[in-house]
């Protein structure tokens, strides 16, 4: 399968809408969350090249962002080794550059996600958490693109299901099923190299099962019926896009406060009945029997008048309290009333008013006019992966360096982290060798380079430890093979 290649560094690029790691080894956020603290962010590349081999937080997606590997972000001990060191015109050991003024941060780069501000661990989290599109940053109230579970957009919290009768049921299952695991026979060593896969099979079909075991809260949409969301920080610091709840291309409002939900429920179911007398008393004083239908009542029909108009008992108004016909907002009913997220559809973005008055709401914020482009780092295919220097194919063309390179670039985040450390300690293994030809100026001969080979089998253990222990370190980290992590990013946006 092709593999994104961990070439380059996008700092180059600029702002962009990437992916985003956090290294919690190199800037460790302090335990007091009001101590002072400037967080940082890497790009994919930089997440396996520079720090392959650290606590690493995966944020996903972050739209105009910068990476922050190589700046003062980070100590100056922790360097970009993809970058060109300006200084001495070579590749790696890149520092102390200046960071890009213009990143935004949230608490996602301290691990920590949700309005709960929970501490993500994809090993104990269960069901799936949603990413915000994002209006607003931390600075201007919004959310900055944050995570959240399901139940803290209903104010029912993150464990709201262990309060039910059936997730009560689902615990003790689980439990009963950890104490039968506990009693498992010994493996024997003829099938010690088909467990590991025989569990990661396991692993994920409990995951999946588990998964299934947790529905969404009530008041929550179903999953097939959204594109993606705004949640209650973003559509409280930008309250003109709360009238498009319940409109074409979004959804009802998902309340905070369910009262709140209960009460617009109410209202709701008021306003019909109170149209039905106010069109019986009309009907009595129409005394000259005339069944035709005025242009301006049709037009009411189809385009609801704001509330002020809608209360007139008169229907011959001035044309001028009409809403514009080329303002589709001045015809929305009320925003609802109370917190609330906004979930939308495949087609949103169609719905919202474009007009003269509307347009700068909307140009404030891109991702409300287009679909936003999410940079990719070159992909291989077919086998083969440029990687932005053409570096040949993994099948016989090219030198035995650019063919390791190339395969390197074609392997998942964790077995590409696990080629580099073994590469790197097989480097420093052959450093010696080299360098007493290159001190006696002898060539080098087939049966020297033999003889060495023989000799450094003997520490073929000290690489194998050394792929262990990214494959260790690996598994403590956020989804680094994309397998155990629950969030979810939504489409379309």
């Amino acid at each position: 399968m092709a593999a994104q290649s961990i070439e380059n560094c996008t700092k180059i690029l600029g702002p962009l809408k990437q992916s985003v790691f956090a290294c919690l080894t190199c800037n460790p956020p302090p335990d007091d969350a009001a101590a002072a603290y400037s967080p940082a962010g890497v790009c994919y590349a930089c997440s396996v090249q520079c720090h392959g081999e650290h606590t690493l937080v995966e944020i996903f997606t972050k739209r105009n962002f910068t990476c922050d590997c190589g700046t003062t972000r980070y100590p100056a001990t922790s360097p970009c080794n993809l970058r060109v060191n300006a200084e001495t015109n070579t590749r790696g050991g890149v520092h102390s550059e200046l960071p890009d003024a213009n990143n935004k941060y949230n608490h996602n780069f301290r691990n920590r996600f949700c309005a709960c501000a929970v501490d993500y661990d994809p090993f104990q989290q269960k069901g799936t958490m949603f990413q915000c599109m994002g209006l607003g940053t931390q600075e201007t109230g919004g959310c900055g693109e944050d995570w959240y579970h399901p139940g803290c957009l209903v104010g029912l919290g993150p464990r709201w299901f262990e309060n039910t009768a059936n997730g009560k049921k689902v615990a003790n299952a689980k439990s009963e099923e950890a104490e039968q695991n506990g009693a498992l026979p010994t493996i024997s060593e003829d099938e010690e190299e088909k467990a590991p896969a025989d569990a990661e099979a396991a692993a994920v079909e409990d995951d999946e099962e588990h998964d299934d075991d947790l529905p969404l809260p009530p008041g929550f949409p179903a999953e097939e019926d959204f594109e993606g969301f705004l949640c209650y920080k973003c559509v409280d610091a930008y309250p003109w896009i709360k009238r498009y709840a319940g409109t074409p291309g979004f959804l009802l409002a998902v309340f905070l406060n369910p009262e709140d939900g209960e009460k617009e429920s109410t209202a709701q179911a008021a306003e019909p009945a109170t149209a039905s007398k106010k069109r019986k008393a009309d009907d009595e004083m129409d005394l000259d029997g005339d069944s035709k239908r005025a242009k301006s009542d049709i037009d009411d029909a189809e385009f609801p008048r704001p509330a002020a108009a809608a209360a007139s008992p008169t229907k011959q108004e001035p044309a001028a309290v009409l809403p514009s016909s080329s303002c589709r907002y001045e015809a929305l009913p009320p925003a609802p009333q109370g917190q609330f997220s906004l979930f939308f559809a495949e087609d949103f973005r169609e719905r919202l008013c474009r007009c003269a008055s509307c347009y700068p709401n909307l140009n404030a914020h891109p991702q409300l006019l287009e679909e936003e482009e999410i940079y990719e780092p070159p992909i291989s295919q077919d086998g083969s992966d440029d990687g932005g220097g053409g570096g040949g194919s993994t099948h016989g063309s090219g030198s035995l360096y650019e063919r390791g390179e190339s395969a390197l670039r074609n392997v998942d985040r964790v077995r590409a982290i696990e080629g580099v450390m073994a590469y790197n300690h097989l480097k420093e293994q052959l450093k010696p060798f080299f360098q007493q030809f290159a001190e006696s100026g002898q060539a080098i001969g087939a049966e020297d380079i033999k003889a060495y080979f023989a000799k450094l089998r003997g520490d073929e253990q000290g690489i194998r430890d050394a792929g262990e222990a990214a494959s260790r370190s690996g598994a403590g980290r956020e989804d680094d093979a994309g397998g155990s992590d629950s969030r979810r990013e939504q489409g379309g946006y």
